[in-house]
């Protein structure tokens, strides 16, 4: 049954991120408006690395779609962000189908007022298993840092 919901969630992801046009000026238009584009590290004068922090940047490629670069120092991986969606409260909701992982998984970020600053308040895969709940991390209860804007 799971490998099945699992499966069904990933051909909508993959249908999703092929659809109309006026859903991709839709995506484009919540990100750019929320002001996510850019690349974004938790220092960004240190240099990407996995046990320091990564350098994550979102883009719009010319095509129109919304990828999501991660930048470990020596491994790199590049995403499609299929949906984004701003909460009331202000989060913006992103969904990212990895390939490498076979999964989506949905995290929601926090801009600071200054739009200089961001934080994960949530990290979770198309399951509902946690790796971030309520700006903490689910093994360690430590508060997830500030990601400063680094371009």
């Amino acid at each position: 049954m799971t490998r099945c919901l699992s499966r069904w969630i990933a051909a909508a992801m993959l249908w999703a991120a092929i659809t109309s046009t006026a859903g991709a000026e839709t995506l484009t238009a919540t990100v750019e408006q929320w002001g996510l584009l850019g690349s974004w590290a938790v220092d960004c004068a240190t240099g990407p690395d996995r046990d320091k922090g990564a350098l994550l940047t979102y883009e719009i490629r010319k095509d129109g779609r919304v990828m999501y670069r991660r930048n470990f120092g020596e491994a790199r991986d590049e995403n499609e962000v299929v949906s984004a969606r701003v909460s009331a409260e202000g989060l913006l909701n992103v969904m990212v189908y990895f390939p490498s992982l076979h999964q989506a998984r949905e995290f929601g970020l926090l801009l600071a007022k200054d739009g200089s600053s961001l934080r994960a308040i949530y990290n979770r895969s198309e399951r509902g298993e946690y790796t971030i709940r309520d700006g903490k991390y689910v093994a360690t209860g430590a508060p997830t840092p500030a990601q400063q804007r680094c371009d």
